[in-house]
């Protein structure tokens, strides 16, 4: 008798049949997920600090290319022209100072002027002065060639005190009083005398008051042989690659005057400036030296320092800008005294041997 076999339920799977995985529900799709935006990476603006080291390197380039072989003048030219400073050039004659101020000028489209001073030259003739007009009836001033950005006043030691005084007002305060009325200067102005360290016959050497007034005391000295052999053949041959007429004008005088301001704002702490004042209290208290420098000898030299340092392309005050100024700024602000000077030391020996002796500040 054979088994009956009981019926499949529709639901279930067969006998001796592998189940069956009940089926999975569809992913559902993913939302579109929006890519992050990355941000930009923007070009920092440049710091007044590279902006206006760009624009003095500009500047130098411009006049070493007539100016040749002497860098260190340059620069520190470049240096009292940053600071709002004045300039004593002494050097012998036919090395170029004029060329120097003339190029300088050329280079931020300036106006020049230059004095030759004789011990005939009055101070009217420097500063200007007040006539009465015929035909008008009335007074009028006719301005002297102080009024400019860049005035060469040659041989300075030649005139007279009286007519050497005609410069105080206008180095100090960038201003000139004529018959009680004042007029001021169109900034930048800036000074540069001249003196021949040789002559002396005829001269009248600048007091000390006067000479506290320059900001730097700059020597030029001889090229060396490569370099008078290239101005002399370029000279003699006319070349115009040395004449200032080749001058690019790089900026105009509003860049100047904000370059000045970034000069001014350099940083520098108060361990600098310390240092700054210490080198010139030891000139009052050294032993070869007869009249030390005053308060405005510290200021020259911390404002002389920022400029080299802005110069560098920093917006810092380092103790090496500081020994950097101080030959050109203390060499005229301080007297040797006669047992030293006459056994034939230089100035420029004893302010080295104290500039050793004074501790600077850690870096």
């Amino acid at each position: 008798m054979s088994e009956e076999i009981p019926p499949q339920d529709p639901n279930q799977p067969p006998t001796g049949a592998d189940p069956v995985p009940p089926a999975q529900p569809a992913p559902q799709a993913q939302p579109y997920a929006q890519p992050v935006a990355q941000p930009v990476p923007q070009a920092q603006p440049a710091s007044p600090t590279s902006s206006s080291a760009a624009l003095v390197q500009a500047i130098r380039q411009e006049v070493t290319r007539v100016f040749i072989g002497q860098e260190a003048v340059v620069d520190q030219v470049l240096a009292a022209f940053l600071a709002g400073g004045h300039v004593l050039l002494e050097g012998k004659p036919g090395l170029g100072k004029t060329h120097l101020v003339l190029a300088l000028a050329k280079t931020f489209g300036g106006d020049f002027s230059r004095i030759q001073f004789t011990p005939d030259l009055m101070p009217s003739d420097v500063t200007g002065h007040t006539m009465f007009d015929m035909k008008s009836q009335s007074f009028r001033v006719r301005r002297g060639p102080v009024f400019t950005n860049l005035l060469l006043a040659d041989e300075i030691n030649r005139a007279p005190a009286k007519t050497q005084a005609a410069l105080l007002e206008v180095m100090q305060e960038c201003q000139v009083t004529l018959d009680g009325d004042t007029m001021e200067l169109e900034p930048p102005f800036m000074a540069f005398a001249t003196q021949n360290p040789i002559e002396q016959e005829g001269t009248y050497p600048l007091p000390e008051a006067q000479l506290d007034r320059f900001l730097l005391k700059v020597l030029i000295d001889y090229p060396d042989a490569a370099n008078e052999q290239q101005i002399v053949t370029q000279v003699a041959s006319r070349s115009p690659q040395i004449s200032t007429d080749t001058i690019q004008t790089v900026c105009t005088p509003e860049q100047i005057l904000e370059a000045r301001r970034d000069c001014a704002a350099i940083k520098s702490v108060p361990e600098v400036v310390e240092y700054a004042v210490n080198l010139v209290r030891i000139t009052r208290e050294s032993h070869g030296i007869s009249l030390g420098a005053g308060t405005r000898g510290a200021i020259s030299l911390l404002s002389t320092a920022k400029a080299f340092a802005l110069m560098s392309g920093r917006d810092f005050v380092t103790p090496d800008d500081v020994k950097r100024g101080v030959l050109p700024v203390l060499r005229h602000r301080v007297t040797v005294a006669p047992e030293i000077a006459i056994s034939g030391q230089s100035v420029e020996g004893i302010l080295e041997a104290l500039v050793r002796n004074v501790q600077a500040p850690r870096q």
